[in-house]
């Protein structure tokens, strides 16, 4: 044994230093670990591909979401293609393996969802019909054909929780809230809730003339784009415009508009796309409730009341076998009257009231399928500007509100 080990041993073999290869491989295989770290437990890039959200948010508005704030979700699907959310880009097959499922797990956050809050989720009824097209197409289908024939034009798929569609919507009612909607405003807990003025609504709008120029509205700020107009023409003097409280409120000044109100369902009409999809419920888009969001710790009633607003809550989002046994209800195979919830759930809904596919459609949205909260847009495209204003320059790094 040496004594004087401080001293540098001029035997001892030189370390092998890396190849250029060696390095740049070690230096790639650092820079995925920690993007990986960052997008899961940090913050991620979203895109908004739909006009559910306008005028709040705007197709082609690229977001950052944080994962931090309701506390970061541990993967549920832990073995991924790094990037890839469900579909490798290339090859169009699945970018994860469903061989190891790990339990619902979320670290500690900075908040709790709040009202009114804009929230990415996973899609609630991704076990049932993967949607990729725009919320109003599907809107449209389930109004005016039978559910067989739209469930025929879209792709029936199975996917881990975490693997589903990611939507982003507003957090219109939390846990505990009671929840109603008349004549298109929504009530939380009793209190009116007005639509923002950067949300959008349908208002039929009738002129004085039938010679109108349509570009005055354009001018204003209403999108005339190739399918999806902000204008449509019913008659030959009534048009439907979508559009904020603020901008209709220049329509009505306009000297050959004659009036002005919002298009809504009448009361006691019953679409069957409706949440719950119940005839004892005649509820529509713009009526319906009032329903109790349920909140880890609460327990309810199981009846013919209760079932169809809870049913899917209690077997698929929990896990419950689900039986009708006679006049009662049997869960997990034991006799049950009441159930107490082990999660809180929240309603979800687009900011373009009657062009999105959320809450009213698919009901709650549980916590297991939260992903995170949305911060600040870092980029904005406009598809149909030309070349010199595809970017919109005023939306860039604006906070979300």
């Amino acid at each position: 044994m040496s004594w004087k080990f401080w001293q540098k041993n001029n035997d001892a073999k030189p370390k092998k230093k890396k190849t250029k290869t060696r390095e740049w491989v070690d230096a790639i295989l650092f820079a995925v670990i920690a993007a990986t770290i960052i997008r899961v437990f940090f913050i991620e890039a979203y895109t908004i591909p739909t006009g559910s959200m306008e005028r709040s948010l705007l197709i082609g508005d690229f977001l950052f979401v944080s994962k931090v704030n309701y506390g970061p979700r541990i993967p549920m699907t832990p073995v991924a293609f790094p990037f890839a959310h469900h579909t490798m880009p290339v090859t169009g097959t699945k970018a994860y393996w469903e061989g190891v499922q790990w339990k619902y797990r979320r670290l500690p956050g900075t908040s709790d969802i709040k009202r009114n809050d804009v929230v990415v989720f996973n899609y609630p009824q991704g076990d049932t019909v993967a949607l990729e097209q725009q919320d109003m197409d599907y809107y449209q289908m389930v109004r005016h054909s039978s559910w067989q024939s739209v469930n025929s034009q879209y792709t029936v798929v199975s996917r881990p929780v975490d693997k589903r569609e990611n939507y982003i919507k507003r957090c219109i009612g939390i846990a505990g809230d009671t929840i109603s909607m008349k004549a298109g405003l929504v009530s939380v807990n009793g209190r009116p809730e007005p639509l923002k003025n950067t949300g959008n609504f349908t208002y039929l709008v009738t002129f004085k003339t039938r010679n109108v120029n349509f570009d005055v509205f354009q001018d204003m700020g209403f999108s005339m784009r190739s399918g999806d107009p902000d204008i449509q023409s019913m008659t030959d003097s009534t048009c439907l415009f979508t559009g904020s409280g603020s901008m209709m409120d220049e329509v009505k000044k306009l000297d050959f508009v004659k009036s002005v109100g919002e298009y809504v369902a009448t009361a006691g009409q019953y679409e069957p796309d409706v949440f719950p999809h119940d005839p004892n419920r005649p509820w529509n888009v713009d009526n319906f409730g009032p329903i109790i969001i349920p909140k880890k710790g609460w327990t309810v009633k199981l009846d013919s009341v209760t079932m169809p607003l809870y049913e899917r809550s209690i077997r698929i989002y929990e896990g419950n076998k689900l039986e009708k046994s006679g006049t009662g209800w049997l869960i997990n195979g034991k006799p049950a009257t009441t159930y107490t919830f082990k999660m809180d759930y929240y309603w979800m809904m687009g900011d373009n009231r009657h062009n999105s596919l959320d809450s009213r459609y698919w009901g709650f949205v549980p916590e297991d399928h939260i992903v995170g909260k949305a911060l600040f847009i870092w980029m904005s495209f406009d598809t149909n500007g030309s070349f010199f204003s595809k970017i919109r320059w005023s939306r860039l790094l604006r906070g979300i509100h």
